[in-house]
């Protein structure tokens, strides 16, 4: 069996949107699927709560008043568990697999010996995912069933919005653990907004997010310790007009981690993100022109 026959009556992933896109904004929810395949789950040795430890739970509601906004809001329906698309295509672990790795996989990269490669060996908190090794060819079809289709789909939705208004603007939305601290004084941040520390996004785009979520009384974070996955780094082209940020909530303040179940002020998070939203789209466009059209890729 293969990915297709996991996703045979769900949709891997979709894209919500209102009739016409009105904005050069657009959202994508990468890791907050939470379909996990029967299949998918006899493979595992974790029950059905702890292999969502991982998951970016209900993000892709928190930024769901995108849509209406008239920016479409991509969103996996895979768990992030089954299949990373915020990693490169072949970031593979090959201790996972029981047949030899093809000579171009990335087999050294920081995410893989941390166990959060394409294909993850790990959940949140370094939980092994799987009771056995995985043939290659489980990769293959993941890959190529699910994860390229996604980027195919994100690289269509990012052209089409330059073509149309002249530049884009991409919005990675993620969560992280309420345990993450920074600095000395070790402070719990909020919101941490992530750039590829400068390379990925207009530093308008940067300052102005941390600035409208900070007047609304949250505590904002920059790069530290996320400053941005494969997804921001693969699209963020300022030189080209295309821009690329990465948001990171903190679950704290939405749900509670170990129930999974939504806290009281997820209505109040949702509608201050909707207004974080309205508000970013607002951003005078020079900020984000800074060469001549090109055509899109």
């Amino acid at each position: 069996m293969t990915a297709a026959d996991d996703f045979k009556d769900v949709v891997p992933f979709e894209i919500r949107s209102s009739a016409e896109q009105r904005v050069p904004f657009v959202f994508n929810s990468p890791h907050s699927g939470r379909f996990y395949p029967p299949r998918f789950l006899e493979m595992s040795r974790l029950d059905k709560q702890a292999i969502r430890r991982s998951e970016d739970c209900y993000v892709e509601q928190l930024f769901g008043g995108a849509a209406a906004l008239g920016a479409p809001l991509l969103l996996a329906h895979f768990p992030r568990a089954y299949l990373d698309v915020n990693r490169e295509p072949w970031e593979l672990d090959p201790r996972m697999f029981s047949d030899p790795l093809p000579s171009f996989a990335n087999i050294r990269s920081p995410r893989v010996a941390g166990g959060l490669g394409t294909v993850p060996r790990l959940v949140g908190e370094g939980l092994d995912i799987y009771k056995t090794r995985l043939p290659l060819s489980e990769a293959l079809s993941r890959i190529q069933g699910i994860y390229e289709p996604y980027h195919e789909t994100l690289r269509h939705l990012l052209g089409r919005t330059q073509m149309r208004f002249g530049y884009a603007v991409l919005v990675d939305c993620h969560s992280m653990p309420a345990s993450i601290r920074i600095g000395e004084n070790g402070l719990r941040p909020d919101f941490i907004i992530g750039d590829r520390f400068g390379a990925s996004a207009a530093p308008e785009l940067t300052e102005a997010a941390i600035r409208l979520l900070a007047g609304m009384g949250y505590t904002v974070a920059y790069n530290k310790p996320y400053a941005g996955g494969f997804i921001t780094e693969h699209y963020g082209r300022p030189a080209r007009n295309r821009h690329a940020i990465q948001i990171e909530i903190n679950r704290g303040l939405y749900m509670n981690e170990r129930s999974l179940e939504r806290r009281s002020g997820f209505d109040a998070l949702t509608d201050d993100l909707t207004r974080f939203c309205s508000d970013l789209m607002a951003l005078p466009d020079h900020h984000f022109r800074q060469a001549p059209p090109l055509a899109a890729e």
